[in-house]
């Protein structure tokens, strides 16, 4: 990646708020009684969905962080990549997106010229149309996007219906927030670096078109709450999940930076919060730290019966990022095993 003044401290999603601070604020909020509202904030899900007609919702959300590349175009793809994929854990369809941009008054604004292109070039992928958007002069460099888009209201993926018998299937590799920690202070290795990019920077649609063809049970996209964390509001049923760490695929120099204390603050947060809801069966510190990892537009968590879990993940495999079916649901508490 080329060098510039973007100065990466902490970006992506390891800068999102906890999940224990953000939790305590939403408690306080008031619930909207709008029977058109069909999924709204109070069940953690990926987006708001409502509902225009008994054919037509619209999907919306937002997301925007500062840099984790030095890249400003990598930068700005990223983060589309990252605020594009909430729709697609929601099963719709990508339709327009705003930009989202702070920057500095003092910052060269070819910077913000190479960010928004990498922005714009990931929203044409998506077949979105970017029709605008917001700035503000700020101290530092964040970007994302607001995204619309659209899906049948009976055809919804929420992120807490699974079932007990459902395996888990990952769609991306673990351990991005790992390495661009490592990368922060020219530790990580280019093929490390450049698998991160790869997966960060990979549209969800192609997984979600596929997982679409299947009886999907619940969904979710695995991003700053880490896999973990993210997999517990898939629970929400009051399940226990049981996770094959054997068959979880990562970035195989995570499991070295890990070792080597390389590690974020948003996955302490993420650590802490889960506490006891999680009991490792046996002493494997660098796996919990890439279960524990803050992802950036990581992949998509979807559970399925396990004759369709197997065969989704044949063909997600094909797109050419490591993938893999890394656990089952079971009656019981809500709780995850990690085997």
């Amino acid at each position: 990646m080329k060098e510039n003044r973007i100065f990466c401290k902490g970006g992506g999603c390891t800068a999102k708020l906890g999940p224990a601070a953000l939790q305590k604020v939403l408690k306080q909020l008031p619930k909207f009684e709008d029977p058109n509202l069909l999924v709204g904030f109070e069940g953690s899900d990926d987006a708001a969905v409502y509902r225009l007609t008994d054919e037509l919702a619209i999907v919306q959300t937002l997301d925007f962080f500062p840099p984790m590349v030095e890249d400003p175009y990598l930068f700005g793809q990223i983060a589309a990549a990252n605020a594009l994929s909430d729709v697609y854990a929601m099963g719709g369809t990508v339709k327009t997106a705003l930009n989202i941009v702070c920057f500095p008054e003092t910052e060269d604004l070819n910077l913000l010229g190479e960010i928004l292109q990498g922005g714009s070039d990931k929203v044409r992928e998506a077949g979105g149309v970017l029709s605008g958007g917001h700035s503000i002069a700020d101290e530092g460099i964040k970007y994302g996007l607001s995204v619309t888009g659209v899906i049948h209201p009976g055809k919804i993926l929420r992120n807490n219906t699974c079932r007990p018998g459902d395996q888990l299937l990952l769609t991306k590799p673990l351990g991005v927030g790992i390495v661009t920690t490592a990368d922060r202070v020219g530790e990580a290795s280019e093929e490390a670096k450049k698998l991160a990019v790869r997966s960060m920077s990979f549209l969800n649609r192609r997984a979600s078109e596929i997982l679409r063809e299947y009886p999907v049970h619940g969904c979710t996209d695995v991003t700053g709450f880490s896999f973990l964390g993210h997999l517990m509001e898939m629970l929400d049923g009051g399940y226990t999940a049981a996770v094959d760490s054997g068959a979880v695929p990562y970035i195989p120099e995570a499991r070295a930076y890990a070792d080597e204390f390389y590690l974020t603050a948003g996955g302490q947060r993420n650590r802490n919060f889960l506490g006891d809801l999680v009991e490792f069966r046996r002493e494997d510190f660098a796996m919990e730290e890439i279960l524990f990892d803050p992802q950036t537009s990581g992949g998509l968590l979807a559970a399925l019966s396990p004759k369709d879990a197997s065969e989704a993940c044949k063909r997600i495999e094909e797109l050419g990022l490591p993938c893999g079916i890394v656990g089952e649901v079971f009656p019981g508490e809500k709780k995850i095993l990690v085997n």
